[in-house]
């Protein structure tokens, strides 16, 4: 039977090794790191993925690339197949440097499932090593998605940042923030800026449709989903999150979604 240790994985004399793993709905899998490269990928269900300085919204058709020692965490958002792939970092030289996620496209989906069905130790000459190159040749060339949400360093504002991915409805100021995150309104807005790049607003709205995008894709109502997220309408939220996010949120609830963002 095939292992569902990923340390089992970490020094198999093959470039590539694959495993297969479910998880129930609410799920943590604490923070971590590998020894090798990592392409994280849900067949169903949706994962949220955080490191240090990011936090990602991961739906299904869609992985995540974590490079060999980036810690991270995983959160199991509705019951997840997930079936990862772990890469030497010398298995190709056009492999992601940084953390990103990226769209899954059916080939590369066939062979990641066909490799979970050969041997761990896999014929290198054969159809596991056909496979296995294909897979490099897919995950280099696939496309990055606008699913990031920067995240802080500084404690205080990491704990506003957390609270508020944790509860994206929550409508307080950053004058409210400031009581309970131990620094002032002033501070807070200035730590917006210098370490994630974005205002208050502009930060809180993203992590408001990244919430939203998994609704979406749960099949969620899009008035419900705007009422959840802080938005009074569906109008006005779909104009929004169609802004910010590329895309309208009947298309997401669709499934027509493509991935692209603006």
């Amino acid at each position: 039977m095939r292992s569902t240790d990923p340390d089992d994985y970490q020094a198999v004399p093959r470039p590539l090794g694959a495993m297969a793993k479910s998880f129930p709905d609410g799920f943590r899998i604490q923070p971590h790191t590998h020894r090798r490269d990592q392409f994280v990928y849900a067949v169903n269900g949706t994962m949220r993925v955080h490191t240090g300085a990011e936090a990602w919204i991961v739906p299904p058709d869609r992985a995540v690339y974590l490079p060999a020692g980036v810690e991270h965490a995983i959160d199991i958002r509705g019951d997840v197949e997930m079936r990862t792939v772990y890469l030497t970092q010398s298995a190709a030289p056009d492999l992601p440097t940084q953390p990103i996620v990226v769209e899954v496209r059916p080939l590369l989906r066939a062979l990641i499932l066909a490799l979970i069905e050969e041997p761990v130790l896999y014929d290198e000459a054969g159809r596991g090593g056909a496979i296995a190159r294909l897979i490099l040749s897919e995950i280099a060339r696939a496309r990055s998605l606008p699913l990031r949400v920067p995240m802080p360093s500084d404690p205080r504002l990491r704990r506003v940042c957390s609270a508020l991915l944790a509860d994206p409805a929550d409508a307080r100021g950053l004058e409210d923030w400031a009581v309970s995150s131990g620094a002032s309104a002033r501070t807070l807005a200035r730590l917006f800026e210098q370490e994630v790049g974005l205002t208050f607003t502009a930060w809180r709205q993203l992590a408001r449709f990244h919430n939203a995008l998994e609704a979406l894709v749960r099949g969620e109502p899009v008035a419900r989903v705007a009422e959840r997220n802080g938005y009074r309408g569906a109008s006005a939220f779909a104009a929004a999150f169609r802004k910010v996010m590329g895309v309208a949120p009947s298309a997401v609830a669709r499934s027509d979604w493509d991935g692209g963002g603006p």
